[in-house]
């Protein structure tokens, strides 16, 4: 017989996968807007080889094939990150030749910068807590790399808030992204693992060297 725990989980839905969906698609699609000079290659095979890792992603994520699905996700998350950081190196060295227009420049800056903030919330989804698979095998979220405000609530404040349950999703990593590259250090969510500290230093040396570029080349045109 079930405990209630148990029976509790066969009712839990898991994590929805679309959202991390569409933040690969965008970081291809972000890609798209770049100028020639910060690209590699012909501009449609960087988006061209994301959807193709991405079919079979999604495919071995429907049939249940979970370790291939975990390879595969990480496949595509690691090259949207060399791809974004090749486009951000390119940006350095293209700067002093003043090759980019101040639109061009204006428009690199905020495709760079918002592909850092999706890329980062794919890297912290997926290694989280055992990724989105590891997650969803268990009830409610007690430990991981990150301490959200539900984890420092106590067992019957949880019950009473419906919060019992809770499990972070794409979304609240995104937030984090998000804050990590406005703010360049955690906000209301405090990391605790080292690889996580790594994940959010890169990704706030990243942003404040696109917004620093942005700002020098702001000024020096002016």
């Amino acid at each position: 017989m079930k405990t209630s725990a148990a029976q509790e989980k066969d009712r839990w839905d898991p994590e929805p996968r679309w959202p991390a969906l569409i933040a690969v698609i965008a970081v291809g699609g972000l890609y798209l807007a770049l100028p020639p000079y910060l690209i590699i290659g012909p501009r449609w095979l960087f988006p061209a080889v994301v959807i193709g890792l991405l079919i079979p992603t999604v495919i071995t994520h429907r049939v249940g094939k979970h370790r291939i699905n975990r390879i595969l996700g990480f496949a595509v998350t690691g090259l949207v990150t060399v791809g974004m950081i090749v486009s951000v190196i390119l940006l350095i060295a293209a700067l002093p030749a003043h090759r980019e227009s101040p639109t061009e420049l204006l428009l690199s800056a905020a495709s760079l910068w918002t592909t850092n903030i999706l890329v980062f919330a794919l890297w912290y989804w997926r290694l989280d807590a055992g990724g989105p698979h590891g997650r969803d095998s268990r009830l409610g979220h007690p430990d991981g790399a990150f301490l959200f405000p539900q984890m420092t609530m106590p067992p019957e404040i949880k019950v009473e808030a419906g919060q019992h349950t809770w499990s972070p999703n794409f979304m609240d990593y995104l937030f984090l992204a998000f804050n990590t590259s406005t703010a360049f250090s955690p906000t209301d969510v405090p990391v605790l693992a080292r690889w996580g500290k790594v994940l959010m230093m890169l990704q706030s040396i990243i942003s404040l060297t696109v917004l620093a570029l942005l700002a020098a080349r702001a000024v020096n045109i002016l």
